[in-house]
């Protein structure tokens, strides 16, 4: 497995949650909008990837698209052509797909893109999305790094695109946030166990959480902590105690 190494400018520019929304009012989250706002002010993007019915990578964060949108229902039952045309709560139209945002990106900002779990459970049941976000990634010159909450999806990302930096995105697991997790996975991924094998090199840990054992071992290693989501300045003063940097949503970080 190749060395995997975090391009320093995701540890230099405050990374914006979802791009730079503000609260689905204007700029709705993982738009062209909040991206280029995001571009804008100077700041890193992290963006979300769900698959279409046709198997396309959207920027999209929720599995339904009720919340962002005036349509209801799974984003996997919609082909990417009717998810270009839906609207937005904000008014904005269409979700792009991954390929879209990155030739529109093109190297402006780094890209930090989270693969949601398709297996449900954070199994192996993976590697149609990972594909399909490796091939759009193929040529790609732009600062990007790619994570997911499930193990199985970073190593398929490793075997993929190996000159692809990629992380976890971890946490402490609490019941209340995990309900569908049985407490024996939640417990394995608490622990952080799969670092090593998927061959990793950064982690973006729950802000609230960054004081885990797990966290500080792989900190004195020299391991780069990314944390999610500071929404204050005081809470981004507390994070970076530990993390070396920080993504945040409903404040601008000086």
């Amino acid at each position: 497995m190749r060395p995997c190494k975090l391009p320093h400018s995701f540890l230099t520019r405050p990374i914006a949650h979802r791009a730079l929304h503000d609260s689905n009012v204007e700029r709705v989250e993982n738009g062209m909008t909040a991206i280029d706002a995001a571009i804008d002010g100077g700041f890193g993007i992290e963006i979300d990837v769900q698959p279409s019915r046709d198997g396309h990578a959207m920027v999209f964060h929720d599995y339904d698209l009720g919340r962002l949108t005036t349509t209801k229902g799974p984003i996997a039952q919609r082909t990417a052509k009717e998810l270009s045309e839906l609207t937005y709560v904000t008014g904005e139209t269409g979700i792009p797909t991954l390929p879209e945002v990155l030739t529109h990106v093109a190297g402006r900002a780094p890209l930090l893109i989270e693969i949601k779990d398709q297996d449900g459970m954070m199994g192996p049941n993976v590697g149609p999305l990972e594909r399909t976000v490796a091939q759009a990634l193929t040529g790609y010159t732009g600062d990007v790094a790619v994570m997911s909450f499930n193990p199985n999806t970073v190593a398929q990302m490793a075997e993929l695109t190996p000159d692809v930096p990629r992380g976890l995105t971890t946490c402490d697991y609490r019941a209340k946030d995990w309900k569908l997790l049985t407490e024996a996975t939640r417990a394995h991924l608490r622990s952080i166990p799969d670092f090593e094998r998927t061959g990793a090199c950064f982690i973006s840990h729950r802000a609230g959480a960054l004081t885990d054992q797990p966290v500080q071992a792989l900190k004195k290693r020299g391991v780069p902590i990314l944390c999610w989501t500071v929404t204050s300045a005081e809470k981004e003063a507390k994070a970076r105690k530990v993390a070396d940097n920080i993504t945040f949503e409903r404040y601008i970080p000086a």
